[in-house]
Formats: structure tokens, C-alpha cells, sequence
């Protein structure tokens, strides 16, 4: 994506999963994203799921993937609308 110069949306860590976010040529909202382990879920002190919505960090994610950039690759938070 980086190669192809593909802008990002936005770029979210979940604690259960990381995804980013993008636009494809017909301009539909596309995710794709990662379950962590279950192991490695964040919980509560009372063993509870405890979610959360942070920026994701692309340039240490490139880096397990053995792709580190030159510089700091970043996108914005991505917090999609939720239905009360």
C-alpha cells in the first residue's frame, strides 16, 4: 500500500485486533484488519474484556513485519460511528 501510495483513512488498535482503513477505486470504505490471540486481549482486573480504540502504530507494524520505513508512517484514528 505504501508503494502504491494507497492513503490510509485511518489506523486503529482495538486491543483484540488492529485494522486500518481505506478507500478502494470506487470509493467504498474498505477495513481489513487482525484478530490478536486471545491470549493476548487486554482485560480488567476482574478478568473482563476491556475493548478500547487507540492509534494504531504503522511504523512499529512494518517493522514486525520486516518492512521498516525511512520515517515514521502514520494515519489518523480511525473511530467508525456506532448505533446507540
Amino acid at each position: 500500500m505504501l508503494d502504491a501510495k494507497i492513503p490510509l483513512e485511518g489506523a486503529s488498535d482495538h486491543g483484540v485486533s488492529e485494522a486500518i482503513y481505506l478507500r478502494d477505486p470506487d470509493d467504498n470504505g474498505v477495513e481489513l484488519y487482525w484478530d490478536r490471540p486471545q491470549a493476548q486481549w487486554p482485560l480488567t482486573a476482574d478478568g473482563k474484556l476491556a475493548m478500547f480504540t487507540r492509534r494504531l502504530d504503522l511504523t512499529n507494524l512494518l517493522a514486525e513485519a520486516g518492512d521498516a520505513p525511512d520515517a515514521q508512517v502514520e494515519a489518523p484514528l480511525f473511530e467508525p460511528a456506532r448505533n446507540t
